[in-house]
């Protein structure tokens, strides 16, 4: 069978699950967006926050990139940051890395990988802020490991340093900043204890 008709009859086969087990499921999720939750994650393919939380369509407003990095030149995280703060009012934003992250791999090596290689250069800096650290730990695993945790917190830096954070800050809205790692091997978030309120 042709891919992407498979696709398409996976599609239909999920609506009419949904519908049979929530009827009026589509018609009421059309009506309304009001997540309480903005996730930033990677664009792996095998981190989908709204299965990594058990939560349905419509609950998390989502924002993927490779090695879910948020840097002050991408219109496109921060029009997204934006309208999830000042428009769908959301409460949490999730920064959420994963271990095993091919994007910080790739930024530890000594290699070309083309033009994904300046996208690549602020994983780069991660590491250049915290090189003593990082070099100490021979093990190339547990090294890729930790920089995708001070990758997630760093980035968890990035967001609260938004001009639309720190508005939403000054205004008094409720909004707090939480940094996520996920383990593939399980299936488990950890919290890094990098949380970040405003008010």
């Amino acid at each position: 069978m042709d891919a992407m008709k498979q696709l398409m009859e996976n599609n239909q086969a999920w609506a009419k699950r949904i519908e049979k087990e929530q009827p009026g499921f589509f018609e009421h999720l059309s009506e309304q967006q009001t997540p309480e939750y903005l996730w930033i994650g990677c664009a792996d393919s095998r981190v989908s926050a709204n299965e990594i939380v058990n939560l349905p369509p419509g609950e998390i407003f989502v924002h993927r990139n490779i090695a879910n990095v948020v840097v002050h030149t991408d219109l496109n995280c921060l029009s997204v940051i934006q309208y999830a703060i000042e428009v769908l009012q959301v409460k949490h934003i999730i920064v959420c890395g994963h271990y095993g992250c091919g994007g910080v791999k790739a930024a530890l090596e000594k290699k070309d990988h083309g033009l994904i290689d300046n996208w690549l250069r602020h994983i780069r800096d991660v590491y250049r802020y915290h090189s003593e650290q990082l070099d100490a730990i021979a093990d190339p695993k547990a090294r890729n490991d930790r920089l995708c945790e001070l990758n997630v917190i760093e980035q968890v830096s990035n967001v609260c340093n938004t001009t639309m954070v720190k508005k939403a800050w000054r205004r008094k809205q409720t909004l707090s900043v939480h940094g996520w790692i996920y383990r593939l091997e399980d299936g488990l978030i950890q919290d890094l204890d990098i949380t970040v309120s405003g008010n």
